[in-house]
């Protein structure tokens, strides 16, 4: 029978963990983001796989929630939409980074 853990270290860290940037779709475009100043629409689409609705919907979720600065613009009359994380976004992944590495740490092998 295994051996039962009373409450691994790092899993109640789990119930911290920020919703919005944890959906599969957010998060890698979260951490797409976290590495980069700014992308365009078309590179994070390319990047993520998601159809442009999608990608659309999840940057409007993360725009709502301060996360994302999205900048619309005009290139030789060819519209340009710009990404960044927000210091706000930034922070947000650092901690969520930081709560999945303890739940995870917690559990051990």
């Amino acid at each position: 029978m295994p051996k039962k853990r009373s409450d691994p270290a790092g899993l109640r860290s789990l119930e911290e963990i920020d919703r919005l940037i944890h959906e599969p779709a957010r998060l890698n475009i979260v951490a797409h983001l976290s590495v980069v100043d700014c992308a365009d629409f078309l590179f994070l689409l390319r990047q993520t796989g998601l159809t442009k609705g999608n990608l659309s919907s999840h940057l409007s979720r993360l725009e709502g929630a301060g996360y994302v600065a999205v900048e619309k613009k005009f290139v030789e009359k060819v519209p340009r939409t710009l990404l960044r994380l927000t210091d706000r976004g930034r922070e947000a992944f650092r901690s969520y980074r930081r709560g999945m590495q303890k739940a995870l740490a917690g559990l051990g092998e």
